[in-house]
């Protein structure tokens, strides 16, 4: 079953509280979407760094109920 884009956010407002978050969902199946996530957890970190802290907060759920998922995050 596919990942609803609010389950989505609300995994990711969990991990980053601070954080300015949209998420797109870019084919309208629920199962391809873009995160764009503003964060000051992300401050000093490489983008590596911000999108395995990113990975981290979906708990295993990439590549099962979510399929793709493009990042854009930056520390704010």
């Amino acid at each position: 079953m596919p990942m609803q884009s609010a389950d989505l956010e609300a995994m990711l407002r969990a991990a980053f509280p601070d954080a300015d978050i949209e998420i797109i969902d870019l084919a309208g199946d629920g199962d391809h979407y873009k995160a764009v996530i503003r964060s000051a957890a992300f401050a000093g970190k490489s983008r590596v760094a911000q999108h395995q802290a990113v990975y981290a907060a979906l708990k295993g759920k990439m590549g099962g109920e979510l399929h793709a998922l493009a990042l854009d995050t930056a520390a704010k």
